[in-house]
């Protein structure tokens, strides 16, 4: 038998979009593959995008609610009824699975980022409850006669590569042709039943450490209207890319006794949810939230997705602000995140030495508040 060739990959950069470029790997074998691709910006095939897409908290309880209870199973160790990140089944008494499912429109006009970033957001709560990602089905919405297949082909090339990185399985997928792209994926992972993370175990005296920035909707909502740099662009995208597995991965060495992600709820949505399911108060401290670049700037100028005043509508009654906040530092708060990072409660001893080991990991993790003793599910922000 004859050597089998490798096959090298090329790097080629192919616009898209008013000025946008970026790279793409291709085959070369005998001779050069060129990719040719309709330009096309992906976020104005869509009303919202990313995370900001979700049906608001409120209407989705209200849903919730209405639906009738279901069986107990003893093994179902976490299910509806605390608004968790996922689903835990227990198999063995060494071993559950964890499942969760994430898809949402285009947050950013790049095929390949768009599959990344959703691709992250959907691993990312596997991570939020303390568990590893083993095997990913895409879901994809996609209008495959109206678009160019060639992007459809580099979200998923991108979603694959981030899939790869978690150390996680792609094991196939399904589609429907639909006039408004959405991509996302169904993930499976593991864990031990003794070691699963849930938003309902913080206690009063813990130190709350969140770590990427907020202003994620406020960003890609500028993004969308061509209010962003191409170096804010990138910005706002590494952190929507970046994966959740370096901080759990830490945060197993730490007495952490809640955790979650936020997302779609935003900041003061997912630590109202953390606080009610705990029965515990939350003091958060405005000024130690990371926000992202040019925020407030943009907000004051009214690029606000309608998600994000949605947020804070819904959690107004919950929430008591200092006085010096206006309303501008309260829409950033609740501002709908796609991708966000993990919120965490860990012991107030431990607080330092896990927050120094997240930035020693390149992580922009800040300590932003406390669990406190006071009304239950109530959020005093100062």
């Amino acid at each position: 038998m004859g050597k089998t060739k490798r096959t090298r990959l090329k790097q080629t950069k192919v616009p898209v979009g008013c000025h946008q470029w970026y790279t793409v790997d291709t085959l070369m074998k005998k001779e050069r593959r060129q990719i040719n691709m309709t330009p096309v910006k992906l976020t104005t095939l869509t009303k919202k995008g990313g995370c900001g897409c979700k049906i608001g908290p409120g209407e989705l309880r209200d849903v919730l609610h209405s639906l009738p209870e279901t069986k107990k199973d003893p093994n179902l160790l976490v299910g509806l009824d605390t608004g968790d990140d996922a689903g835990v089944y227990k198999l063995t008494d060494d071993l559950a699975i964890v499942q969760t499912l994430d898809f949402f429109t285009p947050i950013v006009d790049d095929p390949y980022d768009f599959g990344q970033v959703a691709a992250a957001n959907a691993l990312s709560d596997v991570y939020a409850m303390g568990g590893t990602p083993v095997t990913a089905l895409n879901i994809v919405a996609f209008p495959i006669f109206d678009l160019d297949k060639a992007i459809l082909s580099e979200i998923l090339r991108g979603a694959s590569d981030k899939v790869q990185e978690a150390g996680c399985n792609l094991v196939g997928g399904h589609s429907i042709d639909d006039q408004e792209p959405k991509f996302g994926l169904s993930v499976t992972g593991t864990i031990h039943p003794d070691q699963i993370q849930t938003n309902a175990g913080a206690r009063i005296g813990d130190q709350l450490i969140l770590t990427k920035p907020i202003g994620v909707g406020i960003s890609t909502t500028a993004l969308k209207r061509g209010l962003l740099s191409d170096e804010e662009v990138s910005r706002v995208t590494a952190v929507m890319a970046m994966l959740n597995k370096g901080a759990a991965e830490v945060m197993k060495n730490y007495p952490v006794h809640a955790c979650t992600d936020v997302t779609g709820f935003g900041l003061l949505g997912h630590l109202g949810e953390m606080a009610a399911e705990s029965r515990q108060a939350i003091t958060l401290m405005k000024d130690q939230v990371p926000v992202l670049p040019r925020v407030r700037e943009l907000a004051e100028q009214g690029v606000v997705p309608g998600g994000s005043k949605s947020n804070l509508r819904h959690v107004k009654e919950a929430v008591h602000f200092d006085d010096r906040l206006d309303e501008i530092d309260q829409l950033i708060l609740a501002d709908a995140v796609t991708s966000g990072g993990l919120l965490m409660a860990v012991e107030a001893a431990q607080a330092e030495a896990l927050l120094a080991e997240l930035k020693a990991k390149g992580l922009d993790a800040s300590l932003i508040g406390s669990v406190t003793d006071g009304p239950a599910g109530q959020l005093f922000v100062k």
